[in-house]
């Protein structure tokens, strides 16, 4: 059985889930990602190595760091996962600059507690003052974590070349147009990216106009319109699409978000 709650408050979206047969497809997140592995093993690849979250395992993800995601085995899998946009989590941690997880997966008891418990007062639909209170409380466990900084090199041409797509999410994904500003063939553009991201630049359009639609959705409850903002060609097409990054549909998604 899979099944996949969403629920927000406090700013936070967070995520009960349970799948067995259910794999998501390699995806990337604009916000930091944290989740605790409550049973069964969390199976996915980030970085090129594959991970193994065992049971009480904290599973760690930076912005934008692509990955997969199932079960290892046929037991199936129940986590919770907490999804916050950097500025916030900077904000709260009072830190100006963009911080990085060093390890993908830790074993941090009071981490751990930490995200179980923000989780559940959201999914549990707590106060929103509530839940500010248990984000300042695991905020201030992750600073006395190991974190580092952001040490990425800033690079100007996959800058330029992520800008190009965000600003066009409602359209078809010009590749030829963003080769010829950059000045490179198709084939090494295509190569420099993935290198660079760890998806193709077609997977990253797609991402990009499902977490718009997400934003959406959440914005304005307002499904067809997040449906025609961001290109899609009809509500089969974004729930789809949905489905592979969130395990849920978007209108599903919707429902939970009211």
């Amino acid at each position: 059985m899979n099944k996949f709650i969403y629920r927000k408050s406090a700013g936070i979206t967070a995520l009960s889930a349970s799948m067995t047969d259910f794999s998501y497809k390699k995806h990337a997140h604009q916000e930091y990602a944290m989740g605790v592995t409550l049973r069964g093993i969390q199976e996915y690849h980030l970085d090129g190595s594959l991970q193994l979250s065992y049971e009480n395992g904290v599973m760690l993800f930076n912005p934008e760091q692509a990955h997969d995601g199932m079960a290892h085995d046929q037991t199936g899998l129940d986590y919770v996962m907490i999804y916050i946009e950097p500025q916030l989590l900077l904000e709260v941690m009072e830190k100006k600059d963009i911080v990085r997880f060093p390890k993908p997966i830790v074993y941090d008891d009071r981490l751990r507690q930490g995200i179980v418990r923000l989780s559940h007062a959201i999914l549990s639909g707590q106060d929103e003052a509530l839940c500010s209170e248990w984000f300042v409380s695991l905020a201030d466990r992750l600073v006395q974590t190991e974190l580092s900084s952001d040490n990425k090199t800033d690079n100007a041409l996959l800058n330029k070349a992520k800008d190009r797509i965000h600003a066009n999410l409602e359209q078809v994904l010009k590749l030829d147009e963003i080769c010829n500003e950059l000045h490179l063939s198709k084939f090494k553009f295509i190569r420099f990216f993935k290198a660079h991201t760890g998806i193709s630049p077609y997977q990253y359009f797609l991402n990009c106009k499902i977490e718009r639609a997400k934003q959406l959705i959440e914005k304005n409850k307002d499904i067809y319109a997040a449906v025609a903002a961001c290109g899609f060609v009809d509500l089969t097409h974004l729930n789809k699409h949905f489905k592979s990054v969130y395990g849920t549909t978007a209108f599903e998604y919707m429902l939970h978000m009211h």
